[in-house]
C-alpha cells in the first residue's frame, strides 16, 4: 500500500469543501495548489510559482499564516468562499504525516471575525424556501429564516411569497441560501449573495431534528411557531444545517429562534427603502447622508447595530411606540444622567460578538479583557438608572447583569495589556497561579544564567568576544570566531561550522538548555489551560450577557435619539391611531442636519381622512416639492421607530405601511424601462394600501406622453380618494390635476411658493395652499448651464404655446376657445394619420345628397366638435 502523501491529504481536503478556495496551512504559511492557486494569485496579488517543478509541476500560490484574516476579508469581499485546513498535530508528535483537517469554511454570511465585519452592521444568513404546491387560487407563501452568527440572533418567518424581496431589503443579508430545485425563483433574489443547497437541507423532518438538537428541547411549540408555519421551520432548518457543516464549532449562542410577525413593524418595500434612503443612499449606497446616517449617535457597536434595527423596523403598536417615547424624553430632558450613560456605554466593548466568539472558541485573550472591562462599566449603569420614571428605563436596568464573579476572575486572571493570541502568551497575570509564576521564574531566571555563563567561559578561555546564542534548530551553542577556534577547551563539542566561526556546546549548557526550554514550553502549556477555564466560566453564563447585551444596546439607542432631540431641538410627536398627521414646522431630518446652519426652510404638513387625504403639490422644479413629501415620511418613520422629530409640534396617526414612488430609474436586465418600473411599483400601491397607509408619490406620469401621464395620474388620483382613502402626497407638474379640487372632497392643493421679477426666479421652499400656474423649467435649464440661444428659443416656443392652449387664468383651454390654424402653418406630420371620429363622420357624408343649407350645418357642427391644434414651426 502507497505511503500517504502531502499532496494526497490537500486532494481529500478539497474534495470535501465543495467550491471553496482551500488554505492548507503548512507549517509557518497558508499555501493555495492548482487552480485555486491561480485564482489567488489573480485576485490577491500573491506570486505563482509551482511545486515539484522538475517532474510534474502544480500551481503554486501562500501567504503568512499570521495574515489570514487580511486576506480571508480580501476573498471574501470578491464574492469567494474559503476553506481554511489547519495542522491539528503538534509537528513534534507527529510521526509522518502531521494531521490536518478542515476547521471552518468561510462565506460572506458566517463571518465571525471583527476584522471581516463592519460593527455597525448586522451579518445576516438568510435562508428562502418557497411553497411548492399552493392550493388553487390560494396566495403563495415563503419560508424566510435569517441568523446572525457573530451575535446569536437567530429569527425565521412565514410570508406571502410577494413580500419576500421586501423582507430580504430590510435585512440586508449578506449571504442567502435557496433551495437548488427552486432555481427558477432564485431570480428574484439576485441582489444577494446566494448560495444554491441541496432540497434535502429544507427538509421538514430534518430541520426539526437540527432545531431540537441545537436548543436542548423536546418540542419547538415553546418558541411560539403555529403547527401551519412549516416553511419557516424548513428555511431556519436550513439556516442551522449550513452553519453546522462551514464552522465545525460549538453554536451554544444560538440559542433560541425568534417569530418575526407580519404587522408587528411598518413595512416597507424596496422601492421605498431606497427612494426614502432609510439605510443607505441612492447614489453611492453609503451610510452617510441616509437618515442612518445621521441619526446615528451612539457610541457603541452594539448601539449602532440596534439603530439600524430599529429603523429597518418601525413599530405599529402606539403603545410600544410611546414606552420609547416616554424613555426618549425622560433621558432628553436630564441631560447629567444622558451625559453619564453615554460615557459609560462608551466603554463597553462589542458584547454580543465577543460572546459568538467565546462560544466558537475563536476568541483570544485580549476578547477576555474586553469582555471584563465591560463588566467593570455596568454596576455605575445600573445605579444611573435606578429610580427611573419612564417603564423602559426601569426595564433596561433589570436586564443587565454585571455578573461580578466573571469581572472579579478576569481581573485577577489576565494582565493589564493582553495579546490577540493565545500562543503569545504572556496575558495570565503573575501572582494569579504560582505554578505559572514558577515556571516563568525558573525561564527567566535560566537567560541570566545564560548570561552569566557567557561572562565565565570568557574568563575561563581568555576569549574577550566568545559568546552564548540561542536558534529555535540548534538551541543554545557558544560560538568562537575562526581567530579563537584553536583555543576552544576539551570539553567544547562542535555543533556548527559557519564561514567566519565555529559553534559548540558543553554538557552543561545542554543540561541547562533542557531545564530552561522545558519551563517554557510548560509555562504556555498552563497559561493556555488557564484561558480556557476562563473562557469555559464566560461561556457558562452567556445567556445572561447576551440579554445584558441586548439591553445595553437598547439603552445606548435611546441615549443616542436624546442627545439628538437636544442637539437639534426636536419635539416629541403626539401618536394617535386615526390615520392624520399634522405637523407644524417640520424640517428634512437629513437635509436639517447636512445643509448650512439655519438655512433649511421648515414647513407645515396637514392631513386628515375628511378633507385633505390627498394633498397636490405643484410648484417649480427645484423649489423643494420632492424635499417635502419625503420630508413626511422620514417624520413618520422616525416617530414610529420611538423618536422624537424635527418639528415644532407633530400629531401622527401610526401608519400600517409606508409607500413612496420618488425619482426614475430603470431595471434594463429584467427587461423593464423607466416608465414600466414606475408603472409596476405604482401599480403595488394601489393593490396593497390601506386607509392606514402613507403614500408619498412624485411626478407620476412622466415617463410617457403628456394626454396619457395626466389621464394616468388623474385617475390613480381618483382611485386613491375613492377607493383607498389613505393619506398622500402627490407631487406633479400637471397642473390639470388641480382642477380635482372641484369634483373630489378630500384633494387639496398646495404650491411651492415663488419670487419672480426682471425674469428672475427666486425659490422661497415655502408650500403654501393653492395651485401653482408655472413650472418654471426653462429658468432651471438656465441654473443648470444650458446654453443661452437654447433657453432664448425654448421662452419663445413657451410663449407660442401658452397664448395658444392656455386661457388668461393660465389654465388649460378648452377645445371651444382655441384659435383656428390659418392654412400656411400646418406642417407635415412624420407619422402616418390616426383614426378620429370627427374624421370618420367626415367620410360618411354623402356630399350629393346634401342642401347647401345642410352642408354649412355639418360643417358648423364638425367645428364645434373638434379644433385643430397648431404645431410650432421650425425656425
Amino acid at each position: 500500500m502507497a505511503k500517504k502523501t502531502m499532496m494526497d491529504q490537500y486532494h481529500e481536503a478539497k474534495a470535501s469543501c465543495g467550491d471553496a478556495l482551500l488554505l492548507f496551512r503548512m507549517g509557518d504559511f497558508y499555501e493555495l495548489f492548482h487552480e485555486d492557486a491561480k485564482v489567488a494569485a489573480k485576485e490577491l496579488g500573491l506570486t505563482l510559482t509551482s511545486r515539484d517543478k522538475s517532474t510534474n509541476p502544480i500551481p503554486m500560490a501562500g501567504f503568512p499564516h499570521h495574515q489570514l484574516e487580511q486576506y480571508l476579508g480580501r476573498l471574501i469581499s470578491r464574492g469567494f468562499r474559503a476553506a481554511v485546513c489547519e495542522q491539528t498535530q503538534d509537528p513534534k508528535e507527529a510521526k509522518g504525516l502531521v494531521d490536518r483537517e478542515i476547521v471552518r469554511v468561510v462565506t460572506p454570511g458566517t463571518l465571525t471575525d471583527d476584522g471581516l465585519l463592519d460593527p455597525k452592521t448586522s451579518n445576516y444568513l438568510a435562508a428562502v424556501i418557497w411553497q411548492s404546491t399552493p392550493a388553487s387560487r390560494a396566495p403563495m407563501y415563503a419560508g424566510v429564516a435569517w441568523a446572525d452568527l457573530s451575535t446569536g440572533r437567530f429569527f425565521a418567518a412565514q410570508l406571502p411569497a410577494e413580500q419576500v424581496v421586501d423582507h430580504l431589503e430590510r435585512l440586508a443579508p449578506a449571504e442567502c441560501l435557496f433551495d437548488e430545485q427552486q432555481r427558477d425563483r432564485s431570480t428574484e433574489l439576485a441582489a444577494w449573495f446566494l448560495t444554491a443547497r441541496p432540497a434535502w437541507a429544507f427538509g421538514l423532518d430534518s430541520a426539526r431534528r437540527l432545531l431540537l438538537e441545537q436548543f436542548g428541547v423536546k418540542t419547538l411549540d415553546g418558541f411560539g411557531f403555529d403547527d401551519d408555519e412549516t416553511l419557516s421551520l424548513q428555511s431556519a432548518g436550513a439556516v442551522m444545517e449550513y452553519l453546522q457543516e462551514t464552522q465545525k464549532a460549538s453554536l451554544d449562542h444560538i440559542d433560541r429562534l425568534t417569530p418575526y410577525r407580519v404587522g408587528t413593524s411598518l413595512e416597507i418595500d424596496v422601492a421605498t427603502r431606497r427612494s426614502l434612503e432609510i439605510a443607505r443612499t441612492m447614489r453611492g449606497g453609503e451610510r452617510d447622508g441616509s437618515l442612518l446616517g445621521v441619526l446615528d449617535r451612539t457610541v457603541s457597536a452594539i448601539g449602532s447595530r440596534a439603530l439600524a434595527d430599529q429603523i429597518a423596523n418601525p413599530l405599529t403598536d402606539i403603545e410600544q411606540i410611546n414606552r420609547r417615547l416616554d424613555a426618549v424624553g425622560e433621558l432628553r430632558d436630564d441631560a447629567s444622567l444622558r451625559k453619564n450613560l453615554r460615557k459609560s456605554l462608551a466603554g463597553v466593548y462589542d458584547l454580543e460578538r465577543l460572546l459568538a466568539r467565546v462560544a466558537t472558541a475563536r476568541c483570544g485573550p485580549r476578547d477576555l479583557q474586553s469582555v471584563g472591562r465591560t463588566l467593570d462599566c455596568l454596576p455605575e449603569i445600573k445605579r444611573r438608572l435606578t429610580d427611573r420614571n419612564a417603564p423602559l428605563l426601569a426595564n433596561v436596568e433589570s436586564r443587565i447583569d454585571a455578573c461580578p464573579h466573571i469581572g472579579v476572575a478576569l481581573e485577577n486572571a489576565l494582565a493589564n495589556e493582553c495579546p490577540i493570541l493565545t500562543r503569545d502568551g504572556g496575558f495570565i497575570r503573575n501572582g494569579y497561579h504560582e505554578q505559572l509564576d514558577q515556571l516563568r521564574e525558573l525561564a527567566a531566571g535560566g537567560k541570566q544564567w545564560i548570561a552569566d555563563y557567557q561572562a565565565s567561559q570568557a574568563e575561563l578561555t581568555g576569549i574577550p568576544n566568545l559568546k552564548v546564542g540561542f536558534n529555535k534548530v540548534f538551541g543554545y551553542y557558544i560560538e568562537l570566531t575562526n581567530a579563537h577556534r584553536e583555543n576552544a577547551p576539551d570539553e567544547y563539542l562542535r555543533k556548527q561550522t559557519l564561514k567566519n566561526a565555529e559553534r559548540y556546546i558543553t554538557p552543561e549548557l545542554k543540561e541547562y538548555e533542557e531545564k530552561v526550554l522545558s519551563a517554557d514550553e510548560r509555562a504556555k502549556d498552563l497559561e493556555h489551560k488557564l484561558f480556557i477555564e476562563l473562557r469555559q466560566l464566560v461561556q457558562k453564563e452567556s445567556k445572561i450577557l447576551q440579554a445584558t447585551a441586548t439591553a445595553l444596546a437598547e439603552l445606548d439607542v435611546l441615549c443616542s435619539l436624546a442627545e439628538l432631540a437636544s442637539q437639534r431641538d426636536y419635539c416629541r410627536p403626539e401618536m394617535i391611531e386615526s390615520p392624520m398627521l399634522d405637523i407644524v414646522d417640520g424640517r428634512h431630518p437629513v437635509l436639517d442636519i447636512i445643509e448650512p446652519e439655519g438655512t433649511f426652510v421648515p414647513n407645515d404638513a396637514k392631513s386628515d381622512p375628511e378633507s385633505s387625504s390627498v394633498l397636490l403639490i405643484t410648484g417649480p422644479n427645484m423649489a423643494g416639492k420632492s424635499t417635502y413629501i419625503r420630508q413626511v415620511a422620514l417624520l413618520t418613520i422616525m416617530a414610529q421607530m420611538g423618536s422624537f422629530v424635527p418639528a415644532s409640534k407633530a400629531t401622527i396617526g401610526v401608519a400600517d405601511r409606508i409607500f413612496a414612488r420618488v425619482g426614475a430609474s430603470d431595471e434594463l436586465s429584467r427587461g423593464q424601462s423607466t416608465f414600466m418600473v414606475e408603472m409596476t411599483e405604482t401599480a403595488r400601491i394601489l393593490n396593497t394600501a390601506t386607509s392606514r397607509s402613507l403614500v408619498v408619490l412624485d411626478e407620476i406620469g412622466r415617463g410617457t406622453s403628456t394626454y396619457d401621464g395626466v389621464s394616468l395620474a388623474w385617475a390613480i388620483v381618483e382611485h386613491i380618494h375613492d377607493q383607498i382613502h389613505c393619506r398622500t402626497f402627490f407631487a406633479t407638474h400637471y397642473h390639470e390635476l388641480t382642477d380635482l379640487r372641484h369634483s373630489l372632497g378630500s384633494v387639496q392643493n398646495l404650491n411651492v411658493s415663488v419670487k419672480e421679477w426682471d425674469d428672475q426666479v427666486v425659490f422661497l421652499h415655502k408650500i403654501v395652499p393653492g395651485a401653482a400656474d408655472k413650472s418654471y423649467g426653462i429658468h432651471v435649464a438656465r441654473l443648470a448651464g444650458i446654453p443661452k440661444s437654447v433657453n432664448e428659443r425654448a421662452k419663445q416656443i413657451l410663449a407660442q404655446l401658452e397664448s395658444e392652449h392656455l386661457n388668461e387664468r393660465q389654465r388649460p383651454k378648452s377645445e371651444s376657445t382655441k384659435k383656428r390654424r390659418p392654412r400656411e402653418d400646418i406642417q407635415l406630420t412624420l407619422f402616418a394619420p390616426y383614426d378620429h371620429p370627427v374624421v370618420d363622420k367626415l367620410k360618411s357624408l354623402d356630399i350629393n345628397q346634401l342642401t347647401p343649407l345642410d352642408a354649412l350645418q355639418q360643417l358648423k357642427a364638425l367645428q364645434d366638435e373638434v379644433a385643430v391644434d397648431r404645431p410650432v414651426q421650425p425656425r
